[in-house]
């Protein structure tokens, strides 16, 4: 069973992630650490409290870090994501606190605590990740793997040529690439691949009270437009990805690359320039995803999770 830290941004993507996390009998899901991204600190460490209550992984510590990100104003992506990060979902407030240890020193304490036994996920901005770095640079020796949604070997969706996780925060990205580590980067290209299309929607509704609730309502989510019109079109799950990724790679096809992270190009901030030919990789980049084959294990994980209807 591999064990889970999971950064993240909750987030409609981060949700179905968590919840992924959380059901999926091959993970253990350890600690849960948020960070300022898709919606302000406050937004996402109050959605991390109220899901894991609402799916029931109540023992599970979840520690707030970083506001915002290292050298620049915080970009969040509320227009996506609602002005509170769960699009129309609404959860009963927590009745459980945060750890009370901020994320970077709690994600450093936990991979020291359990050297080469704890995999790293991280489907937020890496300021974090960064910051945890610049503190014991040897958690990049002690995590049993790293995986990130982020980036891009192509286009961006922020930018041109930034995806919004690097973009919201491309130093500490930049840290976090450069750290000695290998970097498994679920980027765009990949992620795009996996859409809730109007079949897919149909199935979440098959998930009971709890497709109705969350996964449905995460999945299709988009300001200003119904559960119908979105369908329509499909919505990427982009953060189930990396979840997925760290217990099926076996629905992945990805490849060894050089990725450097732009911070300074007035146009390309927050790229990922991805080198495919370089003799020092630092990254694997999934490109290709057994589309069926991911929805058949992920639809699977959710429904050993039954809740009843309000």
């Amino acid at each position: 069973m591999a064990k889970i830290l999971f950064d993240c941004d909750p987030g409609l993507d981060d949700a179905l992630a968590l919840l992924l996390a959380h059901t999926d009998p091959a993970l253990e899901l350890l600690a849960v650490t948020t960070v300022g991204g898709n919606v302000s600190l406050p937004n996402t460490t109050r959605n991390a409290l109220q899901l894991r209550e609402y799916l029931g992984f109540t023992t599970v510590p979840i520690s707030a870090g970083a506001a915002v990100p290292l050298e620049r104003e915080a970009e969040d992506a509320a227009w996506v994501h609602g002005a509170e990060g769960l699009g129309d979902v609404t959860l009963p407030p927590p009745t459980l606190e945060v750890t009370g240890h901020w994320a970077p020193d709690f994600i450093v304490d936990l991979l020291r605590t359990h050297p080469g036994q704890v995999h790293l996920v991280a489907t937020g901005p890496l300021t974090n990740i960064a910051l945890a770095l610049r503190a014991e640079p040897r958690i990049a020796q002690w995590a049993a793997s790293f995986v990130i949604m982020g980036g891009s070997s192509t286009r961006g969706n922020t930018t041109p040529a930034a995806e919004y996780n690097i973009f919201a925060d491309a130093e500490a990205a930049a840290i976090v690439f450069d750290a000695g580590w290998q970097v498994v980067m679920i980027g765009l290209d990949l992620t795009l691949q996996a859409i809730a299309t109007p079949a897919i929607i149909n199935r979440m509704r098959g998930l009971g009270a709890l497709g109705t609730e969350l996964v449905v309502p995460l999945a299709s989510f988009w300001p200003g437009s119904t559960v119908e019109e979105i369908a329509g079109n499909g919505q990427a799950v982009h953060d189930v990805c990396a979840v997925a990724y760290l217990s099926r790679p076996d629905l992945f096809t990805s490849r060894p690359a050089r990725v450097q992270v732009e911070t300074i190009g007035r146009y390309t901030y927050g790229m990922t320039v991805v080198d495919f030919d370089s003799q020092h990789p630092n990254a694997l980049v999934p490109l290709h995803l057994d589309v069926d084959g991911f929805w058949d294990y992920v639809l699977r994980s959710w429904s050993t999770l039954t809740k009843d209807s309000k």
